[in-house]
């Protein structure tokens, strides 16, 4: 199964000119769902991870690589490889998984 992590401040508010976009936690929530209708329960799993309070010793490492650099939150995260910041494109997101030899689930 392919893990990949929303990372964000879930501490932080959105930014003025942010106001209209899903936080980093419901862009998490909208991802996992969007993906297990792509591609089924079994091959994908999405992860919110809040970079202030990580829960494990690969959580942390991941979040003081964001914390360290400048990017825009919800960071999408790919086997510690940044896939998408800012608002994340369901299409290239897909478009790597495909690559890495996701199936995507029939629709009948």
């Amino acid at each position: 199964m392919i893990t990949l992590y929303v990372m964000g401040d879930g501490d932080q508010e959105n930014c003025s000119s942010c106001v209209q976009s899903p936080s980093s936690a419901e862009t998490a929530t909208w991802l996992d769902a969007a993906l297990k209708r792509r591609f089924g329960t079994k091959q994908v799993n999405v992860q919110w991870v809040d970079v202030n309070h990580p829960r494990t010793q690969h959580e942390r490492q991941l979040a003081k690589c964001i914390l360290e650099e400048e990017y825009w939150y919800p960071v999408v995260m790919l086997d510690s490889q940044v896939i998408a910041e800012g608002n994340p494109r369901l299409k290239e997101i897909v478009q790597r998984l495909v690559a890495l030899g996701v199936v995507e689930k029939k629709s009948y």
